[in-house]
């Protein structure tokens, strides 16, 4: 099944935007996330169990999904943390911190003159507004680590991809649709926060960021469909390669890149070994529940347009470059993964305290009737080929 590098950085698009956008001063959709979990901490790097110098950081942001993540991350290492947002989302969160109130987009008066050691900047989408912000930021600051993507690089980039693949390029290089052009703009925020503070910027480029907190249910939707039971539709033959990194592990990783100095671009996301779709939905299954796996192939889900990662999240055919990503240099740095299996075990216990409102319907994946309409019509395309 062919799933084209557009359709997936649209996705992408979507669920960043959605999940981050209205933490940032960008005006996008979506509702806030559940507060960070601590239901079991990130692995430790290596040197992270020696307690670092004291630090004083500025986080970009830091009300929705990663941003508590790196708060509480940072705290758990001493660190002193301040928020820099519009004040309108959770205004309530942390409230022990110090918050600058403004607007990425024109309005960063709050920031002027301040001294800090590192800048987090998880809201960065538009490379006008990084560029505004790091130029400012500059000559107050040591380094400044900036959360992009893997959505950077480019459609004819071949597996697997590396930090010196090709790269993404808008073609309109004026265009700020962050929907339409969401990795060429990432790789242009890059751009300009490396020309603003040239070697002293962290680039690094996550893939798809899951665990408990996340507003995309793009992870989610596993660990809930197999806490519901019975057959579950498995797309491909199970070799497809699966990618994740969890919420925790990324902001600790992040957190001791800081606390190190590093520079540079990283792509983050695991396992540190490969890992098949096969074995990923085993890690998602929900022990004391029986449900059967039905594969499905991705021919036939082809002719029931379903699509990858966008229905079927996660599952991407292994024929796309765009699931078969190197992190060898954020390996080496100390990136560490926790088993996917605590990831949905964690993930599937926040989701159950989430109000019933928010429970009532996954916003990803096939809807429970989709799936059985499916899994019937892949049954009875069985039976006419006589059980094949």
């Amino acid at each position: 099944m062919a799933l084209t590098r557009r359709e997936f950085m649209a996705a992408t698009a979507a669920g960043a935007v959605s999940a981050c956008a209205w933490a940032a001063g960008i005006r996008g959709s979506g509702g806030p996330a559940g507060a960070p979990s601590r239901a079991a901490p990130a692995p430790a790097a290596p040197g992270a169990t020696d307690r670092p110098r004291p630090m004083k950081l500025l986080l970009l942001g830091g009300t929705a999904y990663l941003g508590p993540e790196l708060v509480e991350a940072a705290r758990a290492r001493g660190h002193e943390v301040t928020l820099f947002n519009r004040g309108k989302t959770r205004p309530g969160l942390f409230p022990e911190l110090e918050k600058l109130h403004g607007d990425r987009d024109g309005q960063l008066d709050a920031l002027r003159g301040r001294r800090w050691d590192v800048v987090l900047d998880t809201s960065g989408y538009v490379p006008r507004i990084v560029r505004r912000s790091a130029e400012l930021l500059a000559p107050w600051v040591e380094r400044y680590v900036f959360v992009s993507s893997i959505s950077v690089y480019a459609e004819e980039a071949r597996a697997p991809l590396s930090e010196g693949s090709p790269l993404a390029v808008a073609p309109d290089p004026a265009s700020e649709d962050v929907r339409a052009h969401y990795g060429a703009l990432k790789a242009l925020c890059e751009q300009a926060a490396e020309a603003a503070m040239p070697g002293r910027v962290l680039a690094i480029r996550p893939g798809l960021i899951v665990g408990p907190g996340d507003p995309t249910d793009r992870f989610t939707y596993w660990p809930v469909r197999f806490a519901r039971g019975g057959e579950v539709l498995a797309p491909g033959d199970g070799a497809d390669p699966a990618q994740v990194v969890d919420v925790r592990d990324l902001a600790s990783f992040m957190v001791s890149a800081a606390e190190r100095r590093l520079a540079g671009t990283m792509n983050a996301v695991g396992p540190a070994t490969p890992l098949l779709l096969r074995d990923f939905l085993e890690a998602c299954r929900v022990p004391g529940v029986d449900a059967q796996l039905t594969w499905v192939d991705a021919p036939f889900l082809e002719q029931q347009q379903v699509a990858p990662w966008s229905d079927l999240p996660v599952w991407v055919p292994r024929s796309e470059a765009f699931a078969q990503v190197s992190c060898a240099p954020a390996l080496a740095a100390g990136l560490a993964f926790r088993p996917v299996a605590d990831t949905a075990r964690d993930t599937l216990a926040w989701w159950r305290a989430e109000p019933e409102e928010r429970r009532g319907k996954l916003r990803a994946g096939l809807t429970p009737e989709r799936e059985a309409e499916v899994l019937a019509a892949f049954t009875a395309s069985r039976r006419r080929r006589g059980g094949r």
